[in-house]
């Protein structure tokens, strides 16, 4: 948490603006204050705060839970992990918006307009870059899940090429591109599989079932503006609509049976056993 539907609605916020801020784009960086280094992958601070001035926003674009924004010169990458969040803020804010708080901002972009971008993160889980060249860092990632060029018979192609559980599949990023723990439940049970199902016992139907059950719910994920479950994010609604995600022991929307819970790679688990048996129909 975040996924993809919350970073790509925090990244279409900071493109259109929100809760009265404007865009970030074409805002000419003024100063860059980092408060806590270890945030900082690259470069050093130094070099950090002291390239950043003068730097004009031309993008900003998604990769994965990736967000990255092309300056004048250069990228800066950021991956907002367990608890990181961006906003754009007048510079003259003294408390932080929606009871964050300001012992937990990372670092600021303050811009010549009078406003900043800030990157706030409790945990310190979350990671920026300063880069030439992106391509690099992502050069493991797998394709992104609306992408043209995953068609239904490469999907089924990389699914049974491999011998793995669905569940954990799901969640490498080498694999596919921007999915966590809600939308791989919510997105099994729409194809109707088992979350330990081996990928490879899949047929081209029910590969092509779940590649189009993964691209509707990040859609409706994405057009309820993600998932606010927790602390971390806020402001979407998607929590509204989870068929089996948190709802362990309530009925199945489908069967009516007790939607249950386990643990997969670590990761809490939700399905309903009945409409998503171990074995196909």
């Amino acid at each position: 948490m975040p996924e993809l539907p919350e970073v790509e609605t925090i990244r279409q916020r900071l493109i259109k603006g929100f809760n009265q801020s404007p865009s970030v784009l074409n805002q000419t960086v003024k100063k860059a204050n980092l408060f806590w280094s270890g945030s900082l992958a690259t470069p050093d601070p130094l070099t950090f705060v002291n390239f950043l001035p003068g730097q004009q926003v031309l993008a900003v674009d998604r990769r994965a839970k990736y967000l990255y924004f092309t300056l004048s010169d250069t990228y800066l990458v950021v991956h907002l992990r367990m608890s990181g969040d961006l906003y754009l803020e007048p510079d003259g804010n003294t408390e932080p918006s929606e009871g964050r708080s300001r012992n937990h901002d990372r670092f600021w972009l303050v811009f010549d307009s009078g406003y900043r971008l800030v990157f706030n993160d409790l945990r310190k889980f979350g990671r920026i870059w300063l880069l030439n060249s992106i391509d690099q860092l992502f050069a493991k990632l797998g394709p992104e899940p609306f992408s043209e060029n995953l068609t239904p018979s490469i999907f089924y192609q990389q699914l049974t090429k491999k011998s793995r559980q669905l569940k954990p599949l799901l969640l490498d990023q080498s694999f596919m591109a921007g999915i966590g723990n809600i939308y791989a439940d919510e997105a099994l049970f729409l194809a109707k599989l088992h979350p330990l199902r081996k990928s490879d016992t899949l047929n081209s139907d029910e590969a092509e079932k779940l590649l189009t059950a993964i691209r509707v719910v990040l859609t409706k994920g994405i057009d309820q503006k993600g998932a606010s479950i927790d602390w971390v994010y806020r402001g979407g609604d998607f929590q509204n609509y989870f068929q089996v995600y948190q709802q362990n022991g309530n009925p199945c929307p489908r069967c009516g049976h007790p939607v249950e819970k386990i643990k997969v790679a670590q990761r809490g688990t939700h399905f309903c056993p009945v409409c998503q048996p171990m074995e196909p129909f």
